[in-house]
């Protein structure tokens, strides 16, 4: 076999991520090294540092101490424990394989959760003289919990208990009555020494009564691709690839199920569709594409396709949702803040989220259920999340690719939690986040939002400025120059004037001075209303009478209510008359305008009095600002 044959074979050896875990010197870090060394994986140097560092910092006594293979920080070599994860990578002609050591204490739960979030198969250790203890039973919680489907229960130091059956068997039924409660299809159970190399790579003769396959023979042998989900189509758009106008494709990694060139695909969320045109990859295009391989995908038709849409099959549709369950297991040391607004990014998805809900707290090493409010470091719990934008996802159980997330913290974009969905929660049956005593302020119509969070949030307080004075003499003017100006200041306002209002709120009413004081009356609420959303209004209206615009006040509130008084004589008004009132009124055609029917009257105690004959409209916004 010459060396492009070889690689090519090589090439094609399909991989299988594991991880290990257990407890403190159960012997994870010995049994991977021992697992490098009888199969002849490790380089000269490495063996000749591997036997140095033994006699310096090995814990085995006169023995090669494997761990030091894994165990690469000085605290872990210090301690001889696993603090951090520690990844290794190495082949047979079989397969190759990438191994996850992970530490078994809980304080370093987040570790074990980063390095089994991608692997096919746990190895857990259990040592033969303790048996299943607290530990062994959490990192089966855990193995379950990331969706591993095949679990090895290595029951080390067989040496230790002079290799018995009995020992190997009482063992074996522990785990499995404890392991019928999680969701585990595929459980292995192997007596190893990991540091003698017991049924390691070989099978031992000093365990005769034990038929099964070593340790390196099962990784060798286990069926793993069928794990993946080929069923669903699903692929996250990552990323778009225009390198001349002739090609436009959609770049990304297929997360689950098959794709062929000709297939008809929608795009989620608009809901279009087309067909696959081409299947294109770095060494050519594919006829179809499976998971896990990163392709570009081009359609026949036109359509928009952006990150973070989803490419599906039409008759096989992800759940499209904003609110769900999940587990969530919090990574972060700084306690979770329930309220606050998270990023949730989801394949390729970004957008906000909240937590709606903590259904409860599990506690990892006795599966009891506990309610709180919180999260602190590598607790984990079922909560109700809602999303500002929805998702396309399946259930984690149904398809890891599509039902994991993360949570980002809004401030310090530290990613502080991952999820595993569980399934939707549909919108009328979700829980509150009011609690009783904001249930009796709602109750008495108080907002759960102070004002003082609102003038924090928006930056300025609510409040009315009404603008009053004959028709024509130039509220109008005033007013949209004062939002135009208010608004390039980043400030929340909203504008209300007679037309507007008269068109919808107060239609039914005419001029008369009964309908005219209702009117007011009800511009006046909406003032209220909206100053106690935190928002500016600014209020154009003729308001002839003193006493309703007293009422006026009453109704906003006096430290909120700001009169600016437009003084323009009759003249200048009829000049400026750009709806022609004064000569319908002339005319006999309309009745009750101010300043010819009924008489104006000037305000008391304007806070701003100003004449548009003689200053300009926007010195006068100038004074105001």
């Amino acid at each position: 076999m010459d060396i492009k044959q070889f690689l090519d074979q090589d090439q094609k050896k399909d991989l299988l991520r594991l991880l290990t875990a257990g407890s403190v010197d159960d012997g994870k870090s010995t049994l991977i090294g021992r697992l490098l060394f009888d199969s002849k994986k490790l380089y000269e140097d490495q063996l000749s540092a591997l036997k140095r560092d033994s006699k310096r910092e090995g814990h085995a006594g006169e023995d090669i101490d494997y761990a030091l293979l894994l165990d690469g920080l000085k605290a872990e070599r210090e301690q001889g424990i696993t603090i951090d994860v520690a990844y290794r990578y190495f082949s047979t002609s079989k397969r190759k394989f990438i191994i996850a050591d992970t530490p078994g204490h809980e304080q370093y739960t987040r570790n074990m959760i980063t390095g089994g979030s991608t692997a096919n198969l746990a190895i857990l250790l259990a040592d033969a003289r303790k048996g299943v203890i607290t530990q062994t039973k959490r990192h089966t919680y855990l193995t379950s919990l990331l969706g591993i489907k095949h679990v090895v229960l290595a029951v080390n130091k067989m040496d230790l208990v002079d290799f018995k059956q009995e020992v190997f068997d009482q063992i074996c039924e522990d785990y499995k009555a404890f392991a019928t409660q999680l969701d585990i299809p595929d459980i292995t159970f192997i007596p190893v020494s990991a540091l003698k190399g017991d049924n390691v790579v070989e099978i031992s003769d000093r365990m005769p009564w034990y038929h099964g396959q070593s340790m390196l023979e099962f990784l060798e042998s286990v069926h793993v691709s069928s794990d993946r989900n080929f069923e669903d189509f699903r692929f996250p758009v990552q990323y778009v690839i225009r390198p001349d106008l002739q090609y436009r494709g959609f770049a990304g990694k297929v997360a689950s199920g098959i794709i062929h060139k000709g297939d008809e695909v929608m795009v989620l969320p608009s809901g279009k569709t087309s067909k696959v045109k081409e299947i294109t990859t770095y060494d050519g295009n594919l006829n179809e594409a499976f998971p896990p391989q990163a392709v570009s995908i081009s359609l026949e038709d036109e359509i928009d396709v952006s990150r973070g849409n989803m490419l599906i099959h039409p008759d096989n549709l992800p759940k499209v949702n904003r609110h769900f369950e999940a587990m969530l297991v919090w990574m972060d040391e700084t306690d979770m803040d329930p309220y606050t607004n998270f990023y949730i990014k989801h394949n390729t998805h970004s957008t906000k989220a909240r937590l709606d809900k903590i259904q409860y707290r599990v506690d990892v090493n006795t599966l009891e259920k506990s309610e709180t409010n919180s999260f602190k470091l590598n607790e984990i719990g079922r909560v109700v999340i809602t999303t500002t934008e929805p998702l396309y996802f399946d259930a984690y159980k149904k398809n890891r690719q599509t039902g994991a997330f993360i949570l980002i913290d809004p401030v310090s974009h530290n990613t502080v939690a991952v999820g595993m969905i569980l399934d939707k929660v549909n919108s009328d049956t979700l829980p509150s986040r009011i609690t009783s005593k904001e249930r009796e302020h709602i109750v008495k119509q108080g907002s759960l939002i102070s004002t003082e969070e609102r003038e924090k949030r928006y930056g300025q307080k609510g409040q009315t400025i009404w603008i009053t004075g004959l028709h024509g003499s130039g509220k109008n003017e005033l007013t949209y120059a004062l939002e135009r100006e208010l608004f390039n200041r980043d400030k929340m306002v909203v504008v209300l004037d007679g037309k507007s209002v008269r068109a919808g709120l107060s239609r039914e009413l005419d001029y008369s001075p009964a309908d005219r004081a209702e009117h007011l009356r009800r511009v006046a609420h909406i003032c209220k209303l909206l100053n106690d959303q935190g928002i500016i209004c600014i209020a154009s209206f003729i308001s002839p009478k003193e006493d309703i615009r007293q009422q006026v006040k009453e109704i906003i509130g006096k430290d909120r209510f700001k009169l600016i008084y437009m003084d323009a004589d009759l003249d200048y008004c009829k000049k400026n008359d750009k709806y022609g009132l004064y000569q319908l009124a002339d005319e006999g055609k309309i009745s009750n305008l101010a300043g010819v029917h009924e008489k104006y009257e000037i305000p008391e105690k304007p806070n701003v009095t100003t004449s548009p004959e003689k200053v300009n409209i926007f010195n006068v916004v100038e004074k105001l600002m």
